[in-house]
């Protein structure tokens, strides 16, 4: 007896998938109940040209469940790619420690060649990578300077903080808003 592991997969599968997703199999089951009763009827009736309509909706809409299948697959393929692609790549800029993107690119797909078609979604997850790589530093660089800075100063409203803050340390502008929420749980601890 086949054990229908490919089927076992696929609905499991289907059960991981996002609601959003799910919310989409909706409409055509129930195109397709309601064309089951109508051609439950039109047999009752014994009409062949409403039988024939009828089947051709039911067809229709059995596709329809089969391509709403398909690309929920498709999806679920794409993401689990770029899971494993940006573990793998962030991963090797760790170890290797380059700071150039082309050439972490070339190295990457140099040790992995099955990425070769893919170079431009490497290239893309390698920026995406870098850049967040970079904010973890500067989140750290201004933690510590912030910190100290707290601890120095005379004012106790957090505005106030950060606009002093901000004023001595201009470049640290675009992250006012997490500034802002440090200052506030530094002041909490300060007290």
């Amino acid at each position: 007896m086949p054990r229908c592991g490919n089927l076992r997969r696929y609905i499991r599968e289907i059960a991981e998938t996002p609601r959003v997703e799910l919310i989409s199999f909706i409409p055509p089951f129930l195109i397709l109940f309601i064309e089951i009763i109508l051609l439950d009827h039109a047999l009752g009736l014994n009409e062949g040209y409403v039988i024939i309509l009828t089947s051709t909706l039911l067809l229709v809409s059995v596709i329809e469940l089969i391509l709403v299948a398909r690309e929920i697959h498709k999806h679920r393929i794409k993401n689990m790619f770029d899971r494993i692609l940006t573990i793998k790549l962030d991963d090797f800029i760790t170890e290797t420690k380059k700071t150039n993107v082309k050439e972490i690119v070339s190295k990457f797909i140099e040790r992995y060649p099955m990425y070769l078609k893919n170079r431009v979604e490497v290239y893309r997850l390698t920026c995406q990578i870098m850049q967040t790589h970079k904010d973890e530093i500067v989140e750290k660089e201004y933690s510590k300077i912030l910190a100290s800075f707290v601890k120095t100063t005379n004012l106790e409203n957090p505005s106030d903080i950060l606009a002093s803050f901000l004023e001595k340390y201009p470049k640290y502008e675009k992250y006012s808003s997490d500034i802002y929420e440090r200052t506030c749980s530094l002041l909490e601890n300060k007290k």
